[in-house]
């Protein structure tokens, strides 16, 4: 299960309300969001994940 979205306000100003941190790449190209979604990507070992987010980032 991966979380998605939130207020912005830890990394602000680089995370806001439009874009939370798990939606900008911090470290190399790809954002954290996308990097753990890598992760769990081989259906041999990993159920498609359950993405869990407010409507704003649907």
């Amino acid at each position: 299960m991966l979380l998605a979205g939130g207020s912005g306000t830890r990394l602000w100003p680089v995370s806001r309300d439009a874009m939370p941190k798990q939606f900008l790449p911090l470290v190399g190209d790809r954002s954290t969001y996308q990097q753990a979604l890598a992760r769990v990507s081989n259906p041999d070992l990993f159920a498609p994940p359950i993405v869990m987010t407010a409507n704003d980032f649907r």
